[in-house]
């Protein structure tokens, strides 16, 4: 099989040009680990994604445990139990840790989480939208 190549060209604002170039067997950790770089360096703007909009009419548990992720953990790995406490002291209502996990595991199936580790260690981290569209292009050319 030939080696693909991934190219990402980003500016920042002051006018600055990077080229980030990755040629071998692209995986997903590496394509995400790639745009880390790319966010590091200050060139992804960070957009709110519009389906991910909380609402006033809209506050399932679902919605309140992502809007915890969001506003807590937007660049950070965590746990199901960061989540579980840090929901309980916003809200001030409890959360069972299997319903945390459950949510949380949702979210990484429809791409809005990244999950690492063994199912009893499992840590998650936001994936930012040009993240997000890298998986997608990896995933189409498999």
């Amino acid at each position: 099989m030939p080696a693909r190549k991934m190219r990402v060209e980003v500016f920042d604002g002051s006018g600055n040009r990077y080229i980030v170039t990755f040629e071998g067997h692209v995986t997903r950790e590496k394509a995400i680990r790639l745009l880390d770089i790319v966010e590091l360096l200050g060139g992804i703007p960070e957009e709110e994604n519009p389906e991910w909009v909380n609402t006033a009419s809209k506050r399932s548990k679902f919605d309140m445990v992502r809007r915890i992720v969001e506003k807590y953990f937007p660049i950070m790995w965590f746990t199901s139990r960061d989540i579980q406490s840090a929901y309980e002291e916003e809200f001030k209502q409890p959360i069972s840790l299997s319903t945390v996990s459950t949510y949380l595991s949702r979210m990484a199936d429809h791409g809005v989480l990244a999950k690492g580790g063994a199912s009893n260690r499992r840590r998650y981290r936001m994936m930012t939208k040009t993240a997000r569209h890298a998986l997608s292009f990896v995933k189409s050319n498999k």
